[in-house]
């Protein structure tokens, strides 16, 4: 033992000298591997006895990401008392504290400050249908770090389920744009373009589009009316009609008839299925209306008996 001492000694005696490092340096150095040793093989132990107890990836990811933190976290805060001799106040350790956990665990700060943002402002609120970056579904649940979307979208074609849920750490709401189907104003627009030929009789089918269109969107429109009005309590929105209405315009293979009308977020694949089957069951009685759809025509001068594309007709 008194031999240990003495090269100890040596040791700290040989630092000083030839390094210039004090000993109560060397001390807390010492120290401080010490802690960092001790930790490291407390989270190595911990970890192997997870890993042999269970074969689940998350289960292992989530401790690992756990003990990291933790372990972080009182590394700072033990040896930041050990190099702070002279900080012993209350005031202070707790400052110790928020800095280490600020530094250590900022994600998880993030997220329990985007859950109070959540429950503060509610940007989003369980049963919204809400867009957040590149994912979109209605909430179906929100807790202390995460809140959960049922997806619609992606593959499947509009805005209906896919059956997959989307867990988005609450401190998202801090760095992604947020969209929501249903706050406020609880109506959407939509629009059905139909293309017919340039042959047939649009005023016919713009005639027949906007009685549809009426038909079974007029109900909607009435009941947006006063939704806009509870909406501008709350938000700028400032519509002056929400009737619908059927726009003319020309494209490369037709004429283009588009149909914009007010539906509900939910409803809206089942009303544009509707309006749809009304409309083929309208234009197949009209032998004067047809749709288009792409197509390329080629004329040869001389022939058809009527050279009608011949550049000198008329000269």
């Amino acid at each position: 033992m008194i031999a240990a001492l003495s090269a100890l000694d040596t040791i700290v005696t040989w630092l000083e000298e030839s390094v210039g490092i004090p000993p109560h340096i060397q001390e807390n150095l010492l120290k401080s591997l010490a802690i960092i040793l001790v930790l490291w093989l407390l989270r190595y132990l911990l970890l192997k006895v997870i890993r042999g107890r269970t074969s689940d990836l998350r289960t292992r990811y989530q401790w690992q990401k756990t003990t990291t933190y933790v372990s972080v976290a009182f590394a700072i805060l033990v040896i930041g008392r050990i190099w702070f001799e002279g900080i012993q106040s209350l005031a202070t350790f707790l400052g110790l504290v928020s800095a280490g956990l600020a530094i250590a665990l900022k994600d998880v700060i993030s997220d329990i400050a985007g859950w109070g943002f959540i429950l503060w402002r509610r940007p989003l609120e369980v049963g919204d249908r809400i867009q957040i970056g590149q994912h979109a579904g209605d909430v179906i649940d929100i807790r202390l770090f995460q809140f959960t979307l049922l997806e619609i979208g992606n593959w499947v074609d509009a805005d209906q389920s896919t059956g997959r849920l989307i867990h988005i750490p609450n401190g998202h709401v801090f760095t992604q744009p947020q969209v929501n189907y249903t706050k406020g104003f609880q109506f959407i627009w939509d629009e059905i373009p139909v293309l017919i030929t340039f042959e047939s009789d649009w005023e016919r089918a713009k005639e027949i589009l906007t009685k549809i269109v009426e038909d079974h969107t007029e109900m909607m429109s009435e009941q947006a009316q006063e939704g806009i009005r509870e909406a501008s309590k709350l938000f700028m929105i400032y519509y002056t009609t929400l009737s619908p209405k059927v726009y003319t315009s020309v494209k490369d293979s037709g004429v283009l008839l588009t149909l914009r009308y007010i539906v509900a977020p939910r409803r809206r694949r089942g009303r544009q299925e509707v309006l749809w089957e009304e409309i083929l069951r309208a234009f197949a009685k009209e032998p004067n209306i047809d749709l288009a759809y792409p197509t390329t025509r080629f004329y040869k001068l001389g022939e058809g008996g009527d050279d009608q594309n011949s550049p000198d007709r008329g000269n």
